[in-house]
């Protein structure tokens, strides 16, 4: 019977191979990018939010290791939905009971990587002429 460090393990790699929506969204009305400077992870969180704070459709792209990239996958397949008040409520601790396998302070940077651009991206609506 496979180990509860196994079957975390197996589950990151579900989403590193098989991602949830990862791409670009052209109905993006918010959208926000940044790096981890410590290894070159870059994440890109592009949302569509309705009028009423709601978070109607989400995607991501980015490059970088395993951690960045599947726990952007998990992030956006949480908040999925949810409200911009339920996604301002979820914490970085949160995030990394997400994410599953305990981390060194280092590797959080790449899990956590993904939680901050989704925090930013609701700050950051796009302009008419940003939309090009």
């Amino acid at each position: 019977m496979p180990s509860e460090e196994e079957l975390y393990q197996e589950h990151v790699l579900d989403h590193y191979e098989d991602p949830f929506h990862q791409g670009e969204l052209e109905s993006a009305t918010h959208v926000h990018q940044d790096k981890n400077p410590l290894c070159g992870d870059i994440i890109r969180i592009e949302l569509q939010l309705n009028g009423d704070g709601k978070i109607e459709d989400l995607y991501f792209t980015g490059e970088g290791c395993v951690i960045s990239q599947a726990s952007a996958s998990m992030l956006l397949e949480q908040m999925y939905g949810k409200t911009v008040e339920e996604l301002k409520q979820f914490s970085a601790a949160d995030m990394l009971k997400l994410y599953g396998p305990r981390l060194t302070p280092n590797r959080q940077k790449c899990c956590l990587l993904s939680w901050k651009v989704l925090q930013s991206a609701v700050h950051s609506p796009l302009s008419k002429e940003n939309e090009s």
